[in-house]
């Protein structure tokens, strides 16, 4: 049950169902609803073949990159601990955010599903740092009940992209960054225990 919730709550933060609404409204602005619900659906689609990817071949990637899950938990913890002083003090991150360069190239694409939504809004550098942590070394049942929760949290964005006028009207700008910053604490947290679980490995 303690492995549900932590992968639940960690994966909630870092994908951020909730925070991808406004972010989506401003992308497809001036889009049909149609266009909407195929890029919402699209995107997502895109996004979750990446992560179930590597949640599927974490060992594998892990194995011949001579990585040992202890480095990789210690690593993936100050990468997530970065990421939630970056939700905590609203910064925003080539994590999750796109950078200038990205942004230029943006502006020229009229396809959103692919860039900027399923990667690196989706299947970003903090949601595959996330997978690889929870599946790495990790028994079957393990990965299987990972990759439920990774489903759920998957459906709850497609949700949040489909509703994204709705959720805006219904927590409003302030409310967003007020959860945000709530989360960002959570997720700093749970990024510590993953350094100490390295680190407890390590010297074992």
């Amino acid at each position: 049950m303690e492995f549900v919730f932590n992968a639940f709550v960690t994966l909630f933060v870092v994908v951020d169902p909730l925070g991808l609404a406004p972010i989506f409204a401003a992308l497809t602005r001036g889009f049909s609803e149609k266009q909407k619900r195929e890029s919402a659906i699209r995107g997502t689609v895109l996004g979750a073949v990446i992560l179930f990817l590597f949640a599927l071949a974490g060992d594998v990637l892990l194995d011949a990159l001579g990585i040992g899950l202890p480095a990789f938990r210690i690593a993936g913890g100050l990468l997530l601990f970065l990421l939630s002083l970056d939700m905590v003090f609203a910064r925003p991150s080539g994590m999750r955010a796109t950078t200038v360069r990205e942004q230029e190239e943006e502006e020229y694409q009229q396809d959103i599903s692919v860039f900027p939504l399923a990667i690196p809004l989706l299947a970003g550098p903090g949601a595959i740092t996330t997978v690889l942590l929870f599946t790495g070394g990790s028994s079957a049942g393990q990965v299987a009940i990972f990759m439920g929760v990774l489903l759920v949290i998957l459906l709850l964005t497609l949700g949040s992209l489909l509703l994204a006028p709705r959720v805006m009207r219904l927590f409003g700008e302030t409310g967003a960054n007020v959860l945000q910053r709530v989360l960002g604490v959570l997720l700093s947290a749970l990024s510590v225990q993953f350094v100490i679980d390295g680190l407890q490995s390590s010297l074992a």
